[in-house]
């Protein structure tokens, strides 16, 4: 990947949108099951045309799922429709299971581009390569992504709302650097995981410590004793000591880090029958591997997760500020299980619906009738206002000069992290406020 610039591709004329019984469809209410929207929503309001937009995920897959995104998106719809819509006009969603595949990825695309969609909106994929092309070719902004794909953070119609999986990794090599002098890094051995080492490393060498040991593994293993083995033989833990003495043989100082998705919980589960009943190398990981549900189902505050360092991108889970979230998911979600309001993705989910709402808004105080594709990309690009999210991210606007200077990722406009720790069992903030990586992600050496 590189850091180069695209010209912004020239917007085509859009599709109209087809007939809701076409597969995989608008859901914007719980009586909604498989294809169809609700009477009232599709054009016999008697006021404004409804906004078309499509979420997707990975859902009932093998490795990473995220089931929470189109779920969120759903509530979402429900909720502003109720109020009747976004400035009288209704929301559509589309929803598309994604499945973790280049093939289905590039059809989620396709299929958001025949059915009208004037946006795709905080959706998660890690082949960008498959699903930006059939969207830059109608101009479609993809707004809000979780930040998976390299192409989010490369492509003109992408406009992320946080700084993707390489901010969370140099952020959680920072927090590492202040009590670890050696760290092992687990992670995927994929195309994807490839740069997770320079990533973290770039946060541990500004704080003057060593490389990770860089650990690879399965993306989909059930049984990770092989990897927990090496990574505490890289820090100086040998398996065989660790345990028998009060001090914890060499483990003093010793950090694992591991990011393996849904398959995070997989590792600890090996990482605690390994280690006995007295852990001494503290743990870390990211927001989006760990979880609080992670915590819970690995033992609280008796688990191994107790005291681990973790990044995210947003305020803990417990903060007011994801209080009208809350409150969405209560009263528009009908206890859906998918939805988990302390996962990373529901949460990206609604700061790009907030995204796309403010949008809308500023198009209407602007008298434009239709909100196409071009007009949405337009705004974004113009930045006039900047989008205030309720303080869950720093105002967000995508103009050129909003752009940092992050070789390979130039598409980045929010270089902050947050940075949390399990504490009795949950997880809570470490600190207050941000952090900004944007400096030590702008030193990065890919090749470290």
């Amino acid at each position: 990947m590189t850091g180069r610039r695209r010209s912004s591709p020239r917007p085509f004329a859009h599709a109209p949108a087809v007939a809701s019984t076409v597969a995989c469809t608008a859901v914007i209410a719980s009586l909604l099951s498989g294809c169809g929207s609700l009477p009232g929503v599709s054009g016999d309001s008697g006021e404004k045309d409804p906004v078309t937009v499509m979420t997707w995920a990975p859902e009932g897959t093998k490795a990473t799922n995220m089931p929470g995104m189109p779920a969120m998106a759903q509530a979402y719809a429900r909720w502003v429709n109720s109020q009747g819509g976004i400035r009288g006009r209704h929301l559509r969603v589309l929803t598309c299971n994604e499945r973790n595949d280049s093939v289905s990825a590039a059809q989620c695309a396709q299929r958001a581009v025949d059915q009208g969609a004037v946006a795709v909106v905080g959706s998660y994929s890690q082949f960008g390569r498959s699903f930006m092309s059939p969207l830059e070719v109608k101009g479609v902004p993809f707004i809000g992504g979780y930040g998976a794909s390299d192409e989010e953070f490369e492509s003109p119609l992408s406009y992320p709302v946080n700084g993707g999986q390489a901010s969370l990794l140099a952020g959680n090599g920072r927090q590492l650097a202040r009590d670890c002098s050696r760290v092992a890094l687990v992670r995927p051995d994929t195309i994807q995981g490839d740069q997770m080492p320079s990533l973290l490393n770039s946060g541990l060498e500004s704080g003057s410590r060593h490389p990770a040991k860089d650990i690879k593994a399965p993306e989909d293993g059930t049984d990770y004793s092989t990897e927990v083995n090496r990574a505490l033989d890289g820090v100086g833990a040998d398996p065989l000591v660790y345990g028998t003495s009060e001090a914890g043989g060499k483990a003093a100082g010793s950090c694992v880090t591991a990011s393996l998705g849904d398959h995070t919980d997989a590792f600890f589960d090996s990482f605690r029958r390994l280690q006995e009943d007295s852990p001494k190398v503290r743990v870390a990981s990211i927001l989006g591997s760990v979880g609080q549900s992670l915590v819970n189902r690995t033992g609280g505050r008796s688990g191994p997760l107790e005291g681990a360092d973790i990044t995210g991108w947003y305020p803990a889970a417990g903060d007011s500020r994801w209080e009208p979230m809350r409150k969405v998911i209560k009263d528009f979600a009908f206890n859906d299980n998918r939805i988990d309001p302390a996962d990373q993705g529901t949460q990206t989910t609604w700061i790009a619906y907030t995204v796309l709402r403010s949008l809308i808004e500023e198009l209407d105080d602007e008298g434009v009738e239709d909100i196409t594709p071009h007009a949405l990309q337009t705004a974004l690009d113009r930045g006039d206002r900047a989008v205030d999210t309720g303080g869950l991210t720093p105002k967000l606007r995508w103009r050129e000069d909003d752009m940092l200077a992050v070789q390979d990722f130039p598409r980045i406009v929010n270089g902050t992290v947050t940075y949390q720790v399990v504490r009795d069992g949950e997880l809570v903030a470490a600190q207050h406020g941000f952090v900004n990586v944007t400096k030590t992600l702008e030193r990065r050496r890919p090749d470290s």
